[in-house]
């Protein structure tokens, strides 16, 4: 291990990196290239994969058109775009999952033809895809090894082995907390993405794709996943990776390559432009503000939680308010209770013990259609699994909750269906030929908008967003952001959950901290403690937290 490595000195690779970085600077090149030298021994080398002219066609539209791409040992290649521009296509392409109708990709030189993902394994080249791939009812070991099982000198499958080798693999990964031999149904979903990290490590790659992979990590999970990756770095393994958090980049990457409407509009070295100029190649116009409110005035307490606990201690007696016109946010740790207060309130889990109130009456929300029709509505961080029927259509899924409120004589027509879903197909930009089209056809951001239009058709008096812009392009973030904005106009209280601190300051009036289930501060808006450095500490250590951002 290189001497002063982050693991070794205690430090987090975002607190090494600033110590040569400046924050909110890309830095220099060479302070960069300096603190990848110093504490990962990283090394450029010879391009391994190139892409010349790719062009893709799918019904209707030119998905990738004329593309060039490239990648060198040792190097992490970003793709960023808006969803739709092209990025899982190119990255499909160069995996084997599609065949170009022109151009060629070629590996060390040499012209390549895969017919499958599994020529391209077999030649290295192996993906971690945003949405998950793993097998719920069978052990984190058996999903690591599946149909690759490690065998006794009988011929059986040897278990034990694979659950050594899995434990290593996470080991590397400071995941030993997930345990080899529990179902993956079991673990939450940032335990199952770093499953699926370590299922990809376990192939030993020579170039990985990596498609939004810490859209569901935790700050350590994530720390973790960027040593791992610059020791693959180090070791000459090529990485291409897809993601909307242009605060990562600085820290693993080495270029960017920009694609508008499936048209590559540019590739720059990690320090050759700014935030601005990124996101401007990326949408195609510059962005004044991202995080935008509007000045509302909050009147009366819409929702009261008071002492809520659930069966399973992840909840202890967790109390707030969230009053008219008013976004709330709830910060925390992965762990800390926040997607599980949600559920509570929502009827997901059941109360053990607290009470809820709604403009100052007492409510039992104990089943999700009771809390719809008390007038709650949850904006799920599982959109596959708890937001959407992914076999059906976009128009269904948008109407699935307000049926009733649309035809309340019970006399359904598919054309009033369509009309409604047609209206918030233009309102929300959602990227499709056809609202009879099934929701699983749709990309990540396409998909969370038909949840969104579900719940706008329904007109709850209470929405909880919960990881609202995970897997999300720049672009349609800024429109969830208005929408959420004008929906706190219009007098709606909004409970807001996200593992983006600047997400959450940037879009609340008020944030609750949350550390270990419970609530251990309050901060608002304009005051003093409203800022990163108080609430990541309160976050990370509790109510003791403000101690330490003080010090």
């Amino acid at each position: 291990m290189v001497e002063g490595h982050p693991i070794e000195s205690g430090k987090t690779e975002t607190e090494l990196f600033h110590l040569f970085v400046p924050a909110g600077n890309c830095g220099d090149e060479y302070r960069e290239n300096k603190f990848r030298e110093k504490y990962w021994g990283e090394k450029m080398g010879k391009t391994i994969l190139t892409a010349k002219h790719i062009t893709k066609l799918f019904p209707g539209m030119k998905a990738l058109d004329d593309v060039d791409f490239d990648l060198q040992e040792g190097e992490v290649h970003i793709l960023v775009g808006e969803n739709g521009a092209g990025k899982s296509t190119l990255a499909k392409c160069l995996l084997g999952a599609y065949k170009p109708e022109e151009g060629e990709v070629r590996l060390d030189g040499q012209v390549v033809k895969f017919n499958g993902t599994k020529e391209a394994l077999a030649k290295g080249i192996v993906a971690v895809y945003q949405e998950f791939t793993l097998v719920p009812y069978i052990s984190v070991a058996q999903n690591i090894f599946l149909n690759r099982e490690y065998k006794t000198g009988l011929g059986l499958i040897d278990h034990k082995k694979m659950e050594e080798e899995a434990a290593k693999l996470l080991k590397a990964l400071n995941c030993e907390y997930i345990n080899p031999k529990d179902y993956v149904k079991n673990l939450s979903i940032a335990e199952q993405q770093m499953v699926e990290i370590a299922k990809a490590l376990s192939f030993n790659p020579r170039i990985m794709v990596f498609d939004e992979p810490t859209a569901t990590l935790s700050e350590r999970e994530v720390d973790s996943l960027f040593a791992q990756i610059h020791r693959l770095k180090a070791e000459g393994i090529g990485i291409i990776y897809v993601s909307h958090r242009m605060q990562e980049f600085p820290l693993i990457g080495d270029r960017i390559t920009i694609l508008r409407d499936g048209v590559k509009i540019n590739t720059v070295g990690i320090n050759d432009c700014t935030n601005e100029e990124l996101v401007n190649m990326m949408v195609g116009r510059s962005v004044e503000q991202v995080y935008a409110r509007t000045e509302n005035r909050h009147e009366g307490i819409t929702l009261k939680a008071e002492n809520l606990c659930d069966y399973h201690g992840r909840v202890r007696n967790v109390s707030f308010t969230v009053k008219k016109g008013e976004i709330v946010g709830l910060a925390g740790l992965v762990g800390a209770g926040r997607t599980e207060t949600a559920q509570l309130l929502y009827g997901i889990e059941k109360i053990k013990s607290g009470k809820v109130y709604i403009r100052g009456e007492q409510v039992f929300p104990k089943s999700p259609v009771q809390a719809v029709r008390i007038g709650i509505g949850l904006v799920s961080e599982d959109r596959k699994k708890q937001g959407l029927a992914l076999d059906e259509s976009i128009a269904l899924n948008m109407v699935a909750v307000s049926l009733k409120k649309i035809f309340p004589n019970f006399f359904i027509s598919r054309k009033k269906i369509t009309e409604v879903a047609l209206g918030y197909k233009k309102q929300l930009r959602i990227a499709t030929t056809s609202v009879n089209k099934a929701c699983k056809y749709l990309s990540g951001g396409n998909q969370q908008k038909v949840v969104l239009a579900k719940w706008l058709s329904f007109d709850p008096e209470i929405l909880i967003f919960d990881e609202p812009t995970r897997g999300i392009d720049v672009a349609a973030k800024l429109e969830i952001y208005n929408l959420m904005d004008r929906l706190a106009a219009e007098g709606k209280a909004i409970i807001m959950i996200s593992s983006e601190l600047p997400e959450v300051i940037g879009m609340s009036d008020r944030i609750y901290i949350m550390h270990e289930g419970e609530i251990v501060d309050e901060v608002v808006r304009g005051t003093e403690g409203f800022n990163s450095e108080v609430i990541g500490a309160r976050m990370m250590l509790g109510a003791g937290g403000a101690e330490h951002a003080e010090e």
